[in-house]
């Protein structure tokens, strides 16, 4: 079954380049709101929640201050993957948060709820 492409847009008011680009693509900024913990190897990140469930996902993307794009790698899709995005809004002063993911029919609903959570994790750890 095909999956569905899902694109989400959180407005963060964050005050720093800095602090939300560490949050979305460093190990550390992401154990703070995504994953329990995350282990880099350059390219190919290691993701734990729990005690027991963990995925790989390999950079197939970045742009330093602009957005990562992870693919796991074990979905048969080699074309999906999912993108955390970072745009400056210079009217409001505020970032952009839009996040590109890959979820089954059945699963879109579950998959855009997971994601609000996500961020909402994001916005109270790191004041947003």
């Amino acid at each position: 079954m095909k999956k569905e492409k899902i694109h989400l847009e959180y407005l963060l008011n964050a005050t720093s380049k800095n602090i939300l680009w560490g949050a979305i693509s460093t190990p550390t900024g992401l154990e703070d709101w995504f994953a329990d913990k995350v282990v880099s190897d350059d390219r190919i990140v290691e993701f734990h929640w729990g005690k027991t469930e963990q995925r790989e996902a390999e950079i197939i993307a970045i742009r330093a201050f602009s957005f990562i794009r992870f693919r796991w790698l074990d979905d048969e899709n080699e074309r999906d993957y999912f993108e955390i995005k970072m745009t400056y809004n210079e009217l409001t002063s505020d970032y952009v948060l839009e996040i590109t993911d890959f979820a089954e029919p059945d699963e879109v609903d579950d998959m855009k709820e997971l994601w609000e959570s996500q961020v909402a994790k994001l916005r109270r750890t790191c004041g947003f």
